[in-house]
């Protein structure tokens, strides 16, 4: 489970990411990231910590019943959780799950996230190129 203080909290910051940030898209994900080296103090944080990333997840009806969208959801949070430490502190990243991530294995998930990831110069020390 993704921890609270790394989750992003209401739709207006939604809209921002998906807006401004950087976005990489695979077969499964669309990624959008957006890096505020001064984030505004009434940024969307469930525990008021800044000095986290955030995340937040879109699965929309597309993607299948709501049995499919739970495992996809649960299976990114997983992953998300995993990657708290290669995304920069100051990042704001949401994840929208395409249709055919409810026929993929985890496997294939965590690849494309990885690689939408390493396609927006996050490397694996956690700095943003």
């Amino acid at each position: 489970m993704l921890a609270a203080a790394n989750r992003l909290g209401d739709a207006a910051s939604f809209r921002e990411v998906t807006r401004r940030g950087r976005r990489a898209a695979s077969r499964t994900l669309v990624v959008h990231l957006l890096a505020d080296n001064g984030r505004e103090e009434g940024a969307a944080t469930t525990s008021g910590s800044s000095d986290e990333p955030l995340f937040g997840l879109v699965v929309s009806r597309a993607v299948g019943n709501s049995v499919a969208r739970n495992r996809v959801k649960r299976r990114l949070r997983h992953l998300l959780r995993a990657r708290v430490g290669r995304v920069p502190s100051d990042a704001r990243v949401v994840v929208r799950a395409l249709p055919a991530a409810a026929d993929s294995s985890s496997a294939l998930l965590e690849r494309d996230l990885d690689r939408c990831l390493e396609r927006m110069s996050v490397d694996h020390a956690g700095h943003s190129a």
